[in-house]
């Protein structure tokens, strides 16, 4: 139940109705919006909505419903009920259209059984019977006219009709051509006159011709004569044509009589033809305004995520500007949240858009918020907006406003949403804030719900100190002096009066003089305000900045992680390596010691044999001698510092230094980072250090991290150009250690999108990847998450 009874107006439901009837595509369907309402049956609002949403999944990611005719055919079955009518060719082409639209979406829902449960709903129990469609295609062709064979009589006539037209146009010709050749007929060919094929022939030669005259020109000069020749020949077509309307009109009777038992039946497809329009425009808007289908809830409860307004949503498509999101949530704790805050920042909006969305879920409508959003179901919804004053009932603003506290009061309860805009306002504020926190504190008591906008301080005072009641209020930047548009719960707003009037150009000494005329506590309650709003910028930007190094001491650790992995990995290899080729060496060297000792026995010990074979075993051991490794000393003048380059004695590669921490040395190769011994590296000058090494070994990890940007533009660029660049940033993004990021890639045809992601599916760190929402880009930008 809504009280008052212009909520709907009020709320701007009205103009949500109004929008949902253009996407209709029948009479019926636009009947149907009117007759939407507030409801709180649970399981009929959850019907709807799931109704709805399976339609817009239909309209986004199935074949489109083969929807091509929508008729009135209750009108239609409600005529053929009467015994003694017929139904026109047109009516009777009308339920053949309409039939066929059911069938043919029937079969569509059978294809897909089960997929759409809900939708399925509407034609369970409902009869195929197409014998109806048989019994009009004995009668009617493709065109929806009565075909020429439909009898034997008709099939008889109509060929009596050609045949005389034949012979009477022949005949009409012959006279034509030889009154054109005795110079009679005036410019022109042969006209039609009521009816009938005529010959326009000169005034002064109309006595020449025999016939009868239908009629002249304007100026006199020329008169139309049916020859009489041919006078008969029409007049036998005209009875023929009569006589083929009588047997016409007795086909369509025969036909009306064949479908008159189908009435039932075909009151039935009616309805579930306006059902099918109605759920179509509904999911189309709800395509319109990127709305979802919310968590339905059975206690008295709201919980709203980026929850937008839908005309305004509207309104700023048009003009390409953005709306910022609701969040707000109403529950046991929190029943009523009483919103604060400057002139023009969004207050009635922003409890318009909570009242909007409320009713349009308990009409099952889908709604512009987020999936997550959880909408309860509320047995009334009261509605104090605008300017209510009657001169015909003896009632003033404020009276109004008063009548309608009285009416809350007496009739509220734990399942009424309560919606005041501007409360207390109307009359002296030093007797209607106390009336206005009476009327609260009885709302509380009674456990309503709401959302109520105020200025006054002592409403502000008695929500922070009561249980249940929250304060909220719009941001405003106090820099910039301009609202933000965005509530924010826990706190009260100020109303920035001063300041506002300061930014349209009131004088200096005006505001001065008003600041002079308020109480020292009221002002020291504004200043609190207006404090508290600056510090919670400021602990908002902390945040923030505390979340960026956050995230850059975790992509630190991960890489330090990663590195110690490489390591590690590495070291297994070298020393499994090791042991292989020592083994190899021993092998060897033991095969190689018995045959020296073979060929000494063999030489019985000879000198200068002997003498041979140890100089050859030692060739041998020093081919498999290990140098020592001697670092090079660094010369005093040539003390290591940050930023220089230094050759790896190991590997021969240029790296630049990023730390110097005693003995061991921080250094950079490109993105890499490693840490080294100051002896295993030698100082190399900055003149010998390649150019594109220095490119490529320049930006310090920090830099890189603080700058990286968790998103990608990769539109208008070609396939392999946008792999490569993909592959690097996806490189990077890896090491940072972000968990996410996106790309944008446009629509177009789709093809760079699925190159794009068939290439991410072989990296085994891509744990998803989804499409961004709808209203902001949709399959044009592709979010990655990694694992």
């Amino acid at each position: 139940m809504l009280y008052p009874n212009n909520s709907y107006q009020k709320l701007g439901f009205d103009d949500i109705k109004d929008l949902i009837k253009s996407f209709c595509i029948s009479e019926m369907g636009q009947g149907m919006v009117d007759k939407i309402q507030f409801m709180s049956s649970y399981d009929q609002i959850n019907k709807f909505l799931r109704q709805t949403s399976e339609f817009k999944n239909i309209l986004e990611n199935d074949q489109p419903l083969p929807i091509q005719s929508f008729f009135d055919i209750k009108r239609l079955a409600e005529k053929a009920r009467i015994e003694g009518t017929f139904l026109s060719e047109d009516e009777v082409f009308q339920i053949y259209s309409s039939l066929q639209t059911v069938f043919a979406v029937i079969r569509y829902f059978e294809d897909r059984s089960g997929l759409y449960p809900n939708l399925e709903a509407l034609f369970e129990h409902l009869p195929i019977e197409k014998n109806i469609l048989k019994h009009i295609e004995t009668v009617l062709d493709v065109k929806g006219k009565i075909k020429p064979n439909a009898s034997r009589l008709l099939a008889d006539i109509t060929s009596a009709i050609a045949k005389a037209e034949q012979e009477a146009r022949k005949k009409i010709d012959q006279i034509f051509k030889n009154a054109q050749q005795n110079n009679w007929v005036a410019d022109g060919s042969l006209t039609v006159r009521e009816g009938r094929i005529c010959i326009p022939i000169l005034a002064e030669n109309k006595r020449k011709l025999k016939g009868f005259v239908h009629d002249e020109s304007a100026s006199g000069q020329t008169v139309f004569i049916e020859p009489e020749e041919v006078f008969s020949l029409n007049n036998k077509i005209r009875d023929l044509e009569f006589e083929k309307r009588r047997e016409i009109i007795r086909i369509l009777t025969e036909l009306t009589n064949q479908l008159r038992p189908y009435v039932p039946i075909l009151l039935s497809y009616h309805g579930f033809l306006t059902k099918l329009d109605f759920v179509r425009a509904k999911a189309l808007f709800a395509q319109k305004i990127a709305a979802e289908m919310p968590v339905l809830l059975k206690e008295a409860s709201l919980k709203l995520i980026n929850a937008k307004h839908p005309l305004l949503l509207l309104n700023h498509q048009e003009s390409g500007k953005e709306v910022v999101p609701l969040n707000v949530h109403l529950d046991d704790q929190v029943r009523i949240l009483l919103v604060s805050g400057p002139n023009a920042g969004g207050k009635s909006v922003a409890m318009k858009t909570v009242g909007l969305l409320q009713i349009m879920v308990q009409a099952g409508l889908l709604i512009p918020a987020a999936a997550e959003s959880e909408v309860g179901i509320f047995k009334q919804l009261f509605a104090d907006i605008g300017d209510d004053q009657s001169i015909e009932s003896d009632l003033s603003t404020y009276s109004a406003h008063l009548s309608k506290m009285r009416y809350f009061t007496e009739h509220t309860n734990g399942k009424t949403l309560v919606l005041i805009d501007e409360f207390g306002t109307g009359t002296d504020p030093l007797f209607g804030g106390p009336i206005a926190e009476a009327v609260l504190e009885e709302l509380n008591r009674k456990k309503s719900f709401g959302v109520i906008t105020t200025h006054y301080s002592n409403l502000k005072l008695f929500a922070n100190d009561t249980a249940g009641l929250e304060n909220g209020s719009m941001i405003f930047d106090n820099e910039h002096l301009q609202p933000l548009y965005r509530l924010e719960m826990g706190k009260p707003g100020s109303s920035y009066a001063f300041e506002i009037a300061q930014k349209i150009g009131l004088s200096k000494h005006l505001i001065d003089l008003a600041k002079s005329k308020i109480s020292v506590q009221q002002r020291k309650v504004d200043t609190l305000l207006v404090d508290l709003e600056r510090e919670k910028k400021e602990v908002y930007e902390s945040k923030v900045e505390f979340e960026k190094q956050k995230r850059k001491y975790q992509s630190l650790l991960a890489e330090n992680e990663q590195q110690k992995t490489y390591y590690d990995e590495n070291k297994r290899n070298l020393i499994r390596e090791a042991k292989q080729e020592a083994q190899q060496i021993i092998k060897s060297a033991n095969k190689l010691v018995e045959n020296t000792i073979a060929e000494i026995k063999e030489s019985k010990a000879d000198k200068v044999k002997t003498q041979d074979l140890r100089a050859n075993l030692q060739i041998e051991l020093k081919k498999n001698e290990v140098k020592p490794l001697i670092a090079p000393k660094t010369k005093a003048n040539e003390e290591i510092m940050v930023g220089d380059w230094v050759k790896m004695l190991d590997s021969e590669n240029l790296v630049q230094v990023l730390e110097v921490a005693k003995d061991n040395l921080i250094v950079a190769f490109g993105e890499l980072r490693s840490v080294v011994k100051n002896k295993r590296v030698e100082k190399v000058s900055h003149k010998n250090v390649p150019k594109a090494v220095k490119t490529f070994g320049t930006s310090t990890y920090n830099d890189s991290a603080a700058s990286f940007s968790p998103e990608i533009d990769l539109r208008g660029k070609r396939g392999e150009e946008a792999l490569a660049e993909l592959e690097r940033y996806f490189d990077r993004a890896v090491m940072f250690g972000f968990s996410n990021f996106k790309i944008i890639h446009g629509k177009g045809d789709g093809i760079l999108r699925k190159l794009i992601r068939n290439y991410l599916k072989g990296y085994p760190q891509v744990n998803k990847m989804e499409d961004e929402h709808v209203d902001r880009g949709g399959d044009g930008i592709t979010y990655v998450y990694l694992q």
